[in-house]
């Protein structure tokens, strides 16, 4: 079994579980190209997990089922994205190959954002979460509440702390700059950065990242360590009420932060 990262867009991944035959569990296809290129080289999609109804994480899914009529297509219950086969929610299973992966309700970045937390049996479980958690940050709030999105991060940081965190963009260095600003002095935080540099350099993905280093340096994750709750209390003049305050004014923070 191997995890294959296959970019699309400026930025986003498209996610290939592949196992030894050359199946593959395809996550967030907002292009079909991706995916096509790889099936020339004998990756065969078995099935296409979808997070959420931005158009470049499902934007593909039409040409392939033109590609492949049978291909099952499992997407949250949303109008807005079509071409599904089967639609899911928060408790389902979704099981391809032997491999069974939870439905999770994560709602903040879109009100139907899902994630699949699972994989192959006796490995790390891999997090296909979309854009509801990134490397070193998480994702914008279109469509939900600071309590809500709260709520699913907190959610997700419950997941077992070895699971893969297998994101829809590569923001990593761009989250760093802002992780770095609310918390200096985290030693975890600088690793991650050097590596994540490291990674870039050489032309190689940042991600996946484990949950636990995820839990250790995302500041998004960390609104009860004091560091951060310093940080923003700094911003505000005062301290913040409550975990849910701070992380809105985190979120806040980020949305107009330039590095």
């Amino acid at each position: 079994m191997r995890l294959q990262a296959l970019p699309a867009f400026e930025d986003n991944y498209i996610w290939a579980l592949v196992d030894d035959d050359g199946d593959a569990l395809i996550v967030d296809p907002g292009q079909a190209e991706p995916v096509l290129a790889a099936s020339r080289l004998g990756l065969w999609p078995a099935a296409v997990l979808v997070t959420h109804h931005h158009p470049d994480h499902c934007g593909g899914v039409a040409a392939l089922r033109e590609r492949w009529p049978t291909l099952p297509v499992f997407a949250p219950d949303d109008a807005r994205i079509a071409h599904a086969s089967e639609r899911v929610g928060d408790g389902d299973s979704v099981a391809v190959k032997g491999w069974r992966l939870r439905v999770l309700a994560v709602p903040g970045h879109t009100s139907s954002h899902v994630a699949y937390h699972g994989g192959p049996p006796q490995q790390a479980p891999h997090l296909f979460c979309g854009d509801t958690l990134f490397s070193l940050g998480c994702g914008r709030m279109f469509e939900g509440t600071p309590p809500q999105m709260l709520a699913s991060l907190d959610r997700l940081a419950a997941l077992a702390p070895e699971s893969l965190v297998c994101c829809g963009h590569e923001y990593t260095l761009a989250n760093a700059a802002f992780a770095r600003t609310v918390d200096p002095r985290n030693d975890a935080l600088r690793h991650r950065i050097e590596e994540a540099q490291a990674m870039r350099q050489a032309g190689r993905p940042t991600l996946p990242t484990s949950l636990a280093r995820e839990l250790a340096c995302n500041p998004f994750l960390r609104t009860d360590a004091p560091a951060v709750q310093e940080a923003v209390a700094h911003r505000l003049g005062r301290m913040p009420r409550d975990r849910v305050e701070t992380f809105a004014e985190l979120r806040r923070w980020k949305d107009g932060f330039r590095a």
